[in-house]
């Protein structure tokens, strides 16, 4: 289509020059083709309706072409124009959850200073007051989470997202997050343990980012739906590395399973009830694990009588070779 395009855009300019060529020639072979009355009117008629209608055609054709390769953000000659809408809506949300996490930051702060003041001076502390300082140590992580998922939905979504790998630590990635969630499974009365096989995980070259977002995803639902116990273990083989994320929780029905990477699905559309959450974690975390060149996938026991539990498995390429193909 392109192509068509511009060879009509290239038609309509030889068009106007054969006009232009004509209004130019006129006072010399007007006489010579036309009676001497009309000697220099109709070629001049003429070439003026050559160039007007040339000029108009090769216009509306660059016009139509601009358009239609301004949404794909690249111009006329297929060089990138501009940024994309998914580019502009990334940077626009990266401005505003900037703003969000500045004030985020100081509450979490407050709450934390709060606390070790009641600590500090024991004494009779109104209950309101410690049931807002628990539901804000609970919130936070869950906000920090949603508005990451939001931004990570936006870098999906733009055809321009790349898969950049650089060293990072698994084992190191897994402890920032247990602890961050240690307090909100204490808080419940749950634990989080973790450990990795072997002991020295060492580095892998991997998107840190996606690792680390597709982790979280998994940890907070653990912690979410465990009973008492929530388990994270990381092992390897030559090529791959593994982070299972295991909750005594009361499992995930059989029936529910093949959806529960679905955009948007939660066991509440099934039940036609309101939704306690987007439905929105573990397809970006599937996502994030192919994009990368790996999975996730899940095992559920929901028996009653059985060892119930759920079970996540990250499995991603450790690309050992790849800081000597360059990436640093």
């Amino acid at each position: 289509m392109t192509k068509l395009l511009t060879s009509i855009k290239i038609l309509g300019g030889v068009i106007a020059l054969t006009g232009l060529v004509c209004v130019a020639l006129t006072p010399f072979i007007g006489e010579n083709v036309f009676e001497p009355l009309w000697a220099v009117e109709p070629l001049s008629y003429i070439g003026i309706l050559l160039l007007v209608a040339g000029l108009g055609i090769a216009t509306s054709v660059y016009v139509g072409l601009g358009f239609s390769q301004r949404g794909s953000g690249h111009g006329l000659n297929g060089r990138y124009s501009g940024p994309s809408w998914s580019e502009t809506t990334l940077q626009y949300f990266q401005l505003f959850d900037h703003d969000l996490g500045r004030p985020l930051r100081r509450i979490a702060g407050k709450e934390r200073e709060l606390r070790a003041v009641m600590e500090a001076a024991p004494g009779v502390v109104d209950i309101g007051v410690k049931d807002l300082l628990d539901e804000i140590e609970r919130q936070t992580p869950n906000f920090r989470l949603m508005m990451s998922n939001i931004q990570i939905l936006i870098q999906l979504e733009s055809p321009a997202s790349e898969n950049e790998l650089q060293p990072v630590e698994p084992a190191e990635v897994v402890r920032r997050i247990s602890d961050r969630y240690s307090a909100v499974a204490s808080e419940a009365g749950k634990e989080i343990t973790w450990w990795s096989e072997p002991a020295e995980f060492g580095l892998v070259y991997a998107n840190t980012s996606a690792i680390e977002h597709i982790v979280t995803n998994l940890v907070d639902n653990a912690v979410r739906f465990a009973g008492t116990h929530v388990e994270v273990k990381l092992t390897m083989n030559p090529s791959h590395f593994f982070v299972r994320v295991w909750d005594d929780g009361p499992g995930i029905r059989q029936q529910y399973i093949q959806h529960l990477f679905d955009r948007g699905w939660t066991p509440e559309v099934v039940r036609r009830e309101e939704k306690s959450s987007s439905g929105l974690g573990l397809f970006i975390a599937r996502s994030l694990a192919r994009k990368s060149g790996g999975d996730l996938t899940v095992e559920s026991d929901d028996r009653a009588d059985g060892d119930h539990h759920t079970a996540f498995l990250l499995s991603l390429p450790s690309n050992l070779g790849a800081n000597s193909n360059g990436v640093h």
